[in-house]
């Protein structure tokens, strides 16, 4: 999910006029890459410890800002407002989702040192 938003956001940006370059655009595809590949290295890590902050603190706050990011240059009139929002939502769904995996990767945690202290 996250990948393809990335790609999207990149296709989305190439319609920006030339001046917002090296500012929304440069943000937008900066923090739309971070949010894939920061996914992908919580993903390597060993401990969940590693995983949730990696996925608490840098995910969902490089999604967010690219959420924020894209509602803004919608505002800003820079893209079409309507395209900027839909994408927009498809972060938040991302932002809901990362969420829903964090609990679930301490709900495993939990059952598993509760097996092993009862074991």
């Amino acid at each position: 999910m996250a990948e393809s938003l990335e790609l999207e956001v990149h296709e989305f940006t190439k319609i920006f006029p030339s001046d917002e370059r090296f500012r929304s655009v440069d943000q937008l595809l900066r923090s739309s890459a971070a949010v894939a590949n920061n996914i992908a290295e919580a993903y390597r890590k060993i401990t969940l410890r590693e995983q949730v902050h990696i996925l608490r603190s840098i995910v969902l706050g490089e999604a967010e800002e690219t959420r924020t990011n894209l509602v803004r240059c919608g505002k800003k009139c820079l893209c079409d407002q309507q395209h900027a929002d839909d994408l927009a939502e498809k972060y938040v769904s991302l932002i809901k989702a990362t969420q829903g995996y964090v609990r679930f990767l301490q709900q495993s945690d939990t059952r598993k040192t509760h097996k092993l202290t009862n074991s």
